[in-house]
C-alpha cells in the first residue's frame, strides 16, 4: 500500500498564458498548431477587435466596409488567451518563446512577427469568463446610456422645432395687417434706439416747431386786435 501512494501521480493544474499582441490574419488554428508543440493546448479565446469598445463601433463599421471592398470579411484580434494543460508548461513557454518570432521557418507568414506573452499567475479560466461576462454588462450599460441620450436629444430637438413653428405662427398673424392678406417681408417687430445725432436732430425740429407756432400765434393776436380798432373806428365815427 505504500508502494501505491509513493507512485501516485500529482494532479495536473492549467495554466493560462496572455497573448498581448496578435498580428492581422492569425487564427486560433494557427495558435493551437504552433504551441501544441510545445505541450497540451486547451481552450484558446482570442479578443475580437472593436467588440467590447462601443464607441468605436462605427470606426470599426468603416474598417469592416474597407477590407469588404478589398474582397476580405475576415475580422483581427487585438489580445488572447492560450489555456495549457499543466501549468509548468505554461510558465516553460512564456519564458522561452517571449519576444521570439513566431514562425520558425522564413517561408511562413507570421516569421517577421514576434511572440507577446506572459504566463498569467493563479489565473483560472473562469475568472476568463467573469471578465468577458462583467464587460457584456458594460457594453450593454453603455448601449442603453447612448440609446437613451440620443433619445433625449431627439425629443429636446423636436420641441424647439414645435416651438419655433409656433412663434413663427404668432409672428404671421402680427405682421398680416387687417384687410390685406399680404405678408410682409420683415416679421420682426422691434424699433432702433436712435443715435445721439438724431435726437439732436429732432429736439432741434421741435424748437422750431415751437417757435415757428408762437409766431403765428403773435401774428393772430395782432391780427384780432387790429380788427377790434377797426371796428370801434368805425362805431365812433358813425356816432
Amino acid at each position: 500500500m505504500k508502494n501505491l501512494a509513493g507512485t501516485k501521480k500529482k494532479s495536473v493544474i492549467p495554466g493560462i498564458i496572455y497573448l498581448g499582441h496578435i498580428p492581422p490574419r492569425l487564427r486560433p488554428r494557427h495558435i493551437r498548431n504552433m504551441l501544441s508543440v510545445h505541450g497540451e493546448v486547451g481552450r484558446i479565446f482570442l479578443q475580437v477587435e472593436g467588440v467590447f469598445f462601443f464607441f468605436t463601433f462605427l470606426a470599426d463599421r468603416a474598417i469592416r466596409n474597407k477590407k469588404k471592398k478589398a474582397g476580405s470579411n475576415a475580422r483581427d484580434f487585438i489580445e488572447g488567451w492560450v489555456e495549457f494543460r499543466d501549468k509548468r508548461v505554461a510558465k516553460l513557454v512564456a519564458t522561452s518563446l517571449n519576444n521570439s518570432p513566431m514562425g520558425t521557418r522564413k517561408k511562413n507568414r507570421f516569421h517577421d512577427d514576434l511572440w507577446n506573452m506572459k504566463y498569467l499567475h493563479r489565473f483560472r479560466w473562469s475568472h476568463l469568463s467573469e471578465r468577458l461576462a462583467i464587460e457584456r454588462q458594460v457594453r450593454k450599460q453603455r448601449m442603453r446610456t447612448e440609446v437613451s441620450q440620443a433619445k433625449r436629444e431627439t425629443n429636446f430637438y423636436l420641441q424647439n422645432v414645435e416651438r419655433s413653428k409656433k412663434f413663427s405662427k404668432a409672428d404671421r398673424k402680427r405682421a398680416i395687417e387687417p384687410g390685406n392678406s399680404t405678408i410682409p417681408d420683415k416679421q420682426w417687430n422691434f424699433t432702433q434706439r436712435k443715435t445721439e445725432a438724431e435726437i439732436q436732430a429732432l429736439k432741434a425740429s421741435g424748437d422750431k416747431k415751437r417757435i415757428q407756432k408762437r409766431q403765428e400765434q403773435a401774428e393772430r393776436a395782432q391780427e384780432r386786435s387790429q380788427t377790434n380798432r377797426s371796428l370801434l373806428q368805425k362805431i365812433f365815427n358813425a356816432s
